[in-house]
């Protein structure tokens, strides 16, 4: 395959620096969710130890008990604002509501002297009732949520003010004698304020209804679009106006609490509390677009905002230094929001796409044939010119083609179909099944099940009466991986073995199917292969760390299998079981091009599909993972710089790692973008990922191709029933 080419100091010292510097790591640690709840935790932290350094005894027992009732108080408001903000809304009455509520339940209590459930019955309902209110505006008549909230804002602080002139000297007149209701306002349970049970419980139960609940998830569709939210069938204008309900609900219960421990009906009642609870959301990481925050995002945030207003009140600067700093903090908060999720996937790209060194071997000449230059194996021909069309314009991304013993044709579709090619003509088609994703390598079991890899959702099989079932769409975890990288996210080809386990690639763990090429061209080792066993439902992985691993070919000794690698241009014997478990062995190395799927010839020997040729443009960018790194950040997707994918070829090997035959299509028009080759009963079927179009080659007949008894010895030998598509179906 040609000698490797002379590596200098400089390649050696950008091979080190990319392979060890961990670029990719602090990709992928910026890229996890719970990254926009760390950073406000880490913000928390660092605000109570400077407030505790600058104020003695700001950290004590007594002061962090206090700081935690208000917490419970305020974390009901929080919550509720938090609702309505991540439905793509806001709440600025919070604090007129807020007030009105305080004012039902002193009112209840001390002037009517109801009992204390009644009492907190009537102040919920009245928070409700405030609720629906900015519900019915903002989410059945389609006002705007913010100029709306505004006017309740106002309306609602002036009836508490008319109310509030008219009873505050009898509420202030009477004291309720109930255990109950001091309980709620002083109470402690296990050394624990009262208050701070019932929040906990509410915020758990927030929890789990946005991560776990169907309408929690459609609050955070409606806040992400509510064009598409509508269009998925969601009832959005309820779901909004429930938002407003609950959130004035839970305003009412943070009333509650504070009636109960102030007793207080002043005239600042709530005033500047839409301020203080919109400062903790935001600044928790609530986004303000909508979609996006959590319930701890929202109480670590509402922590923040205490701790800093209680250090500044215990620092005593002068009048209005308290609103004017969280001002100051929301609008801050609000910058680092928007720049955040605007540039959000830029940041993290510029860190997670990480390009490794790869240093591949010179690729073999193939030029073509002529009188002075007999040529190589290598050398290009017209083989493929008088491929056969099947399906013209009714496949689309037919990435593996497979026949069954009935001679019909199968292929995937990027629309998430199974087609079916009726024998002998192949001119009728039918949808044999829809599973969805896009169907990628396939292979017929013993049982004449169809196994199937789906990328981005697994490995998946289609009985013969047609019955979808996933197999398998997680393997084990890695303990040192950042990724969960648990979830399959390109299963890629497969084959099965003689005891009926599925041996597939997964070609990368860091990228979906639909953005693989970002992978191909990082070229980091980030692709395993895996294995799946029916018979307990287990799935492992047996290889890891491959170079976008693809084509699967199980070997006769039952104990390894051939594996494409893709980006590293070669293909590998991997050991899964005996001696040479886990060792892997070149058989093909400095490919002029990349490998794809590989199968079973009738001989023996192995068919092996180029899906693209390399150049020295790409062979020299692959040596400057900089450039690469930049490209992808500054460049179209469509220019950068691919493998040329318009010479289609087909090569076979055998176990010696000795090309046999080569075929090719160097004009890109009868069969470009190879991926898959099936041979079957004198034919080679062809497929492509990008391809409207199945091929089919006749191979010629000549003394070197094996007679009937042969093939079927070699059908025999392999001993995996259907598994690939010569040694399913001999000749008849």
């Amino acid at each position: 395959m040609g000698e490797q080419a002379k590596r200098t100091p400089g390649d050696t010292l950008t091979r080190l620096r990319y392979r060890w510097w961990p670029d990719h790591l602090i990709g992928e640690v910026l890229a996890k969710p719970w990254m926009e709840t760390a950073i406000p935790v880490g913000v928390l932290v660092a605000v109570a130890f400077t407030l505790s350094g600058l104020i003695p005894g700001f950290l004590s027992e007594a002061q962090l008990a206090s700081t935690a009732r208000q917490a419970g108080e305020l974390g009901f408001l929080v919550l509720g604002l938090a609702l309505v903000m991540i439905g793509g809304g806001v709440d600025l009455s919070i604090g007129s509501i807020f007030a009105l509520t305080n004012f039902v339940a002193l009112l209840c209590l001390h002037e009517l002297q109801w009992p204390v459930a009644p009492a907190i019955a009537a102040t919920v309902l009245t928070g409700v009732a405030l609720g629906a209110v900015n519900g019915l505006l903002i989410g059945y008549l389609r006002l705007r949520a913010f100029l709306t909230t505004l006017i309740t804002l106002i309306v609602f602080r002036a009836v508490y003010e008319l109310v509030n002139a008219d009873h505050a000297t009898a509420i202030a007149g009477h004291l309720p004698d109930s255990p109950a209701w001091d309980f709620l306002g002083s109470g402690l349970f296990l050394r624990v304020p009262a208050v701070v049970w019932v929040f906990t419980g509410a915020a758990l139960a927030g929890h789990v209804f946005l991560t776990r609940l169907r309408q929690g998830w459609h609050v955070m569709a409606i806040g992400g679009s509510r064009r598409a939210a509508h269009n998925a069938g969601i009832a959005v204008r309820r779901t909004v106006a429930w938002t407003y309900v609950a959130s004035g609900g839970l305003t009412a219960l943070g009333s509650l609490f504070f009636a109960s421990r102030l007793a207080s009906v002043g005239g600042d009642i709530g005033q500047g509390l839409e301020v203080t609870v919109l400062t903790a959301a935001v600044l928790g990481g609530i986004g303000l677009g909508g979609g996006r925050g959590s319930v701890t995002q929202a109480v670590v945030g509402l922590l923040i905002v205490l701790l800093i207003t209680n250090g500044l009140t215990t620092l005593s600067p002068s009048g209005g230094v308290n609103r004017m700093v969280l001002a100051m903090i929301l609008i801050g908060a609000a910058v680092i929001d928007i720049r955040w999720v605007k540039n959000r996937h830029r940041i993290v790209s510029r860190v997670y796409v990480s390009p490794d060194f790869l240093e591949l071997p010179p690729a073999p000449s193939c030029a073509p044939s002529s009188a002075t230059e007999p040529g190589t194996v290598w050398a290009m021909n017209d083989k493929l010119r008088s491929v056969e069309v099947i399906g013209l314009g009714q496949v689309e991304g037919p990435e593996d083609v497979i026949l069954d013993e009935d001679d019909h044709l199968y292929s995937g579709s990027r629309h998430g179909d199974i087609l079916r090619f009726l024998a002998p003509d192949y001119q009728r088609r039918e949808i044999f099944a829809h599973i969805g994703g896009q169907p990628l390598g396939m292979a017929f079991d013993r049982q004449g099940n169809l196994n199937v890899c789906v990328g981005g959702m697994g490995l998946y099989q289609v009985t013969p009466q047609r019955e979808v079932r996933k197999l398998t769409d997680e393997t084990n975890r890695s303990w040192h991986s950042v990724n969960d990288d648990s979830r399959l996210r390109l299963a890629d080809d497969l084959d099965i073995a003689a005891d009926g386990r599925i041996f597939f690639s997964e070609a990368t763990r860091r990228y979906e199917m639909s953005e693989y090429a970002v992978d191909a061209l990082e070229s980091r080792k980030s692709g395993r292969i895996i294995c799946y066993d029916p018979r307990d439902g287990s799935t492992r992985t047996v290889i890891d760390h491959l170079l976008f691993p693809n084509g699967i070919s199980m070997l006769p000794d039952g104990e390894s299998f051939l594996s494409a690698q893709t980006s590293a241009a070669s293909v590998s014997r991997c050991g899964f079981e005996g001696p040479k478990k886990g060792r892997i062995q070149p058989v093909l190395t400095g490919l002029p091009g990349y490998p794809d799927n590989i199968n079973l010839a009738s001989d023996g020997h192995f068919w092996l599909a180029l899906v693209g040729m390399r150049g020295p443009a790409l062979d020299l960018a692959m040596r400057m993972p900089a450039f690469r790194r930049r490209m992808t950040q500054r460049l179209p997707f469509d220019e950068w710089v691919f493998p040329n994918i318009n010479n289609g070829c087909v090569l076979k090997f055998n176990l010696q790692g000795e090309v046999l035959e080569t075929l090719w299509d160097p004009s890109g028009v009868n069969h470009p973008l190879i991926t898959s080759m099936r041979e079957h009963k004198g034919w080679l079927y062809l497929g492509g990922l990008s391809s409207n179009r199945i091929g089919r080659y006749r191979l010629p007949v000549d003394g070197s191709r094996p007679d009937l008894a042969n093939f079927v010895h070699y059908a025999h030998r392999w001993g995996a029933g259907f598994s690939r598509g010569a040694a399913a179906n001999p000749v008849a």
